[in-house]
């Protein structure tokens, strides 16, 4: 996943050569924009926000997520050509 905090709107753009993208308002400071990210993919994919978890990355715009009670096949339905 690759992060761009401190735009006009928070999104998920897409899939690029495998990796989603997003935009979040939030900036990046205090964690700010990852928690707005967590956010962001929780709804999008109809799942709580504990669910939703950071484990690589924290720190960088490309990041690695961990979503829980949601199986792979569900993930690339919403986004084709992710890598799962």
């Amino acid at each position: 996943m690759r992060l761009t905090p401190r735009t006009a709107h928070d999104r998920v753009d897409g899939v690029v050569d495998g990796v989603l993208r997003a935009r979040v308002t939030a900036p990046a400071v205090e964690g700010a924009a990852n928690r707005a990210l967590i956010g962001l993919i929780a709804d999008a994919l109809g799942v709580a926000r504990r669910d939703v978890r950071i484990v690589a990355g924290a720190q960088s715009r490309q990041k690695m997520i961990v979503v829980d009670d949601v199986d792979a096949a569900a993930v690339k339905a919403r986004w084709p050509g992710l890598r799962v």
